[in-house]
């Protein structure tokens, strides 16, 4: 995050601060005390904010990882398809090859000729769901706009929009059982382009969940935010009690 420092330095600052005050009291002091009390309370905070963010740093690896697959389901798809039309459906065909011809153009039609699906791969992949917490990001109003924009056009996506398009239907079937006995490499060559067509609608499926999923957990990343500004606070004071300490001793 691009503040985060900024907001560690700020309460660390006030903390270093406070503890110059109290160099005035000598160890042993009540107040030294409850410094002493405030670094374990807020320590203890500070901890249990770290562990929730490492588990929410490990679901947003997933969903890079989701976002990759999604690429790679999209470019399989979009591959196949083209490899389908230019191998079977450029020249004089029969009923059944028409029929899975049809079927292909219609597949395609719900998948790479949708502009929504890249740009929903895209936009998860610049955006992270913690652009949800704008009022700490601190971003310019340009800036915030656009990301908004952004977050908005994920959010909106419905991946169950593919399913207008099933890719196995009655003629379908129909189409390919014909083809088996004269022509099986069409039907198996469409086989596999159904076969990625829902390897694709699954994919995609996927990574809309891990995007809500994160979107409504993005609390965490404030949570420990908060947290790690509260040790900052807390740290100066443990350190000046161990310094007065130390000199006591002497």
């Amino acid at each position: 995050m691009d503040n985060q420092l900024l907001f560690l330095i700020l309460p660390f600052s006030m903390g270093v601060i406070g503890t110059l005050f109290l160099f005035r009291k000598p160890a042993g002091h009540r107040v030294w005390k409850v410094a002493d009390l405030l670094w374990i309370v807020l320590g203890g905070f500070g901890a249990f904010g770290a562990i929730l963010a490492g588990v929410y740093t490990d679901d947003s690896s997933r969903i890079e990882r989701q976002i990759d697959i999604a690429y790679a389901a999209t470019t399989a798809f979009d591959r196949d398809a083209a490899r389908f039309r230019l191998h079977y459906c450029q020249n004089d065909i029969n009923e059944p090859v028409s029929v899975l011809c049809d079927k292909v153009d219609f597949l395609s039609a719900s998948t790479a000729g949708n502009a929504e699906l890249p740009l929903f791969i895209e936009v998860t992949n610049q955006v992270s769901p913690l652009q949800g917490l704008r009022f700490v990001l601190g971003r310019p109003p340009d800036e915030s706009a656009e990301m908004e924009e952004m977050v908005d056009a994920v959010d909106s996506f419905d991946p169950d929009q593919f399913l207008a398009f099933a890719a196995f239907d009655e003629h379908t079937l129909e189409a390919m059982g014909a083809l088996r006995a004269e022509l099986p490499s069409i039907s198996g060559d469409f086989q596999i382009l159904a076969q990625s067509y829902e390897t694709l609608i699954s994919q995609v499926r996927t990574l809309k969940s891990e995007w809500e999923f994160l979107q409504e957990n993005a609390f965490i990343l404030l949570l420990q935010i908060i947290s790690l500004s509260l040790v900052s606070f807390a740290a100066p004071f443990r350190l000046g009690k161990s310094l007065v300490e130390l000199r006591a001793a002497r």
